[in-house]
């Protein structure tokens, strides 16, 4: 299969760099810094991540192990993010747990980061096919405002689009014709981003409501500028992620405008979205 240095076993080595499995996150080291993949048959949470970023590998897979509560098993792909390292986990169903070797060959994945995704690596993919797409591959270096995560959904029947993106603040003037689905709490401080874009319908997130239902009151408030939108409950859709708007969110609240063409609390953010896409202009 290839060479065993100690804790690490080398499947792979080529010009940019090495593909190197382990049964730990503990187990990367020093030799792994800039050019190497650290296949690391354990846990992705932000502690073995702190162990891993500690190194900066070209790139890192370890394993969901379940997920679990607020996702604390993969949660250290966050953390790599942020740090610009692509990172991805594989379904704990795929593999042997604490055989690097294992999780190369026989393991799928199941949630990848924002830079991973940029070097090509996508859910469902195997371990060893993501590992040299890693290898080869670079992710993008974008400053905080450019990652919108911006994805058309449907078109409406009138050629109006349903989008998610990650804030209300990633709104574009060409909104005026879309339904925004986004992800950040709907409160006075969203006014602004709402106002510039004017969307033609929005649902953000209700942020938990807060105090005096802080959380939702510019969607109450932009009723009456004529601005049509709802709330999803952030219990059930993840903040900051305008894809579990879309795919989980519950609506928490409707402002009366929304209210007045059918949109309710309790329904799935998919049927408030389509519609207030199809209402009258």
């Amino acid at each position: 299969m290839g060479s065993d240095t100690g804790k690490q076993i080398e499947v792979h080595s080529g010009t940019r760099g090495r593909i190197m499995c382990m049964g730990s996150a503990y187990d990367v080291d020093e030799t792994n810094r800039g050019r190497d993949i650290a296949i690391n048959a354990s846990y992705c949470g932000v502690l073995p991540a702190r162990f891993v970023c500690e190194h900066k590998p070209r790139g890192a897979i370890g394993v969901d192990c379940g997920i679990g509560p607020a996702g604390a098993s993969m949660a250290g792909l966050w953390y790599m993010e942020a740090l610009n390292i692509p990172g991805a986990v594989a379904d704990v169903m795929t593999v042997r747990l604490g055989d690097g070797v294992d999780l190369y060959e026989k393991g799928i994945i199941s949630v990848v980061n924002r830079p991973a995704v940029d070097c090509g690596v996508r859910i469902g993919m195997g371990v060893k096919e993501a590992a040299h797409i890693m290898l080869e591959s670079d992710p993008a270096a974008p400053s905080a405002s450019e990652v919108t995560n911006r994805t058309v959904m449907e078109k409406g029947p009138k050629g109006r689009l349903i989008i998610c993106t990650d804030s209300i603040a990633f709104g574009l003037s060409e909104d005026a014709t879309n339904v925004l689905l986004t992800a950040g709490h709907t409160g006075i401080s969203a006014l602004p981003y709402l106002r510039r874009c004017r969307p033609f319908g929005f649902i953000c997130s209700d942020g938990g409501k807060g105090r005096e239902d802080s959380g939702m009151a510019g969607m109450v408030q932009v009723a009456s500028e004529g601005l049509y939108g709802a709330t999803v409950d952030a219990r059930r859709a993840k903040m900051g992620d305008g894809l579990s708007t879309w795919h989980d969110g519950i609506i928490s609240a409707v402002n009366a405008l929304a209210e007045s063409i059918g949109v309710k609390v309790g329904m799935p953010a998919q049927e408030a979205a389509r519609i207030l896409v199809k209402r009258d202009a």
